[in-house]
């Protein structure tokens, strides 16, 4: 029970970290000799949850475990297909993950193969914005992807976010659970990427709620385009972004918790259910965004056509009252010489003063039933 608790206190951290966001190893933690890839962040062999070789090959690595226990873990960051192809080789990958692994721009998925699993996760940053505008950035993705074999891990990572760097340090510093084999770093890998995931919910939630009062301030009517619609769609596309990050990760996460698997130990697979939980979760809750986005929408949409009713009512009840004027004066601008009261000596303000007043109760008419 000591190591379960262990477990819970080194992979679930508080996350949206800011300083181990980016991806800047330096050259100084660049293990692998001098003929190692470019894109190899660090190469390391771990034997009974120590970290005992560096400064070793791909291939020397995998030499030290095989046929014994331990396993290696190779991180990379965004590998050429000839960076990778030399690592692919040495441990016997599968070409269709591979390539999969190069090219990036995957959903998440879980693939089995003969010695390996492979699993895709879309790592998902919040984007930190002053204000939210119709062409703001509100989450940014990355990619993660796992192979995991007996006596292996090797993690390649696309985007300039998701660093892994902390949760190496975190597992080295607890041998109990790297003593679990491969298969607690996957756990570890998916429990980060999940708790980000968390993280960033609460922060679009701040987003919405803040368009949702800016749409529905307008509850006198007088201001009925507050809302705006650009915000509005721009927020649901960067929430459409993050579903589809979450969304496909559901399956995975279910046939990791609970169908028994040679690669994954029983006892780290019990600890995939809580991560299945809180992916439900999340996708529960970015489906009710989306939801509540297009309702926010529809509100905008109603308010805009409320106020340009408004607007129409307005101008068809001033044009109304000119209409008095305008009837009146085109009546006796006619050059007809037997027109009553043509030559009327107070005609001209008797007509003056009946068309002020027909307009005058024309106004208050439609002042009292609130067009004007």
């Amino acid at each position: 029970m000591s190591m379960i608790r262990d477990l819970r206190a080194v992979v679930r951290p508080a996350l949206l970290r800011k300083s181990t966001s980016s991806y800047d190893y330096g050259p100084a933690t660049r293990n692998g000799s001098a003929s190692a890839p470019s894109a190899v962040v660090d190469c390391a062999v771990y034997r009974d949850g120590h970290r005992v070789s560096d400064h070793l090959t791909p291939h020397d690595a995998l030499a030290k475990v095989r046929g014994g226990d331990g396993f290696v873990w190779i991180g990379l960051h965004e590998p050429s297909e000839q960076e990778f192809s030399g690592i692919a080789e040495v441990f016997g990958l599968h070409p269709l993950a591979v390539e999969d692994a190069i090219q990036a721009h995957q959903r998440p998925k879980l693939e089995r193969y003969d010695d390996s699993l492979f699993t895709v996760f879309k790592t998902i940053r919040y984007v930190e914005h002053a204000e939210l505008t119709a062409t703001s950035e509100v989450v940014e993705t990355g990619e993660v992807m796992v192979f995991t074999g007996r006596h292996f891990v090797i993690t390649v990572r696309h985007g300039g976010h998701g660093s892994l760097r902390a949760l190496r340090h975190r597992l080295e510093d607890n041998p109990d659970l790297l003593v679990k084999g491969p298969s607690a770093v996957l756990h570890a890998i998916a429990d980060q990427v999940v708790d980000d995931y968390l993280a960033v919910t609460d922060a679009v939630q701040d987003d919405i709620d803040e368009v949702e009062i800016d749409v529905f301030s307008a509850a006198d009517g007088k201001s009925a385009r507050g809302g705006d619609a650009g915000r509005i769609y721009q927020l649901k596309r960067e929430v459409l972004e993050f579903k589809r990050a979450v969304s496909p990760l559901l399956r995975p996460m279910q046939l990791l918790s609970e169908r028994p698997m040679r690669l994954v130990d029983p006892e780290i697979q019990k600890y995939f259910r809580d991560v299945a939980d809180h992916v439900a979760r999340v996708h529960e809750q970015v489906v009710g965004f989306d939801d509540l986005l297009n309702s926010i929408l529809q509100a905008n949409l109603a308010q805009a056509t409320v106020a340009q009713n408004e607007d129409m009512r307005k101008i068809t009840a001033w044009a109304a009252i000119f209409a008095v004027p305008t009837m009146i004066t085109g009546v006796y601008g006619m050059n007809f010489d037997n027109m009553p009261e043509l030559h009327y000596r107070y005609g001209y303000p008797v007509v003056l003063c009946a068309t002020l007043a027909i307009c005058f109760a024309i106004h208050r008419g439609f002042r009292r039933n609130g067009w004007l």
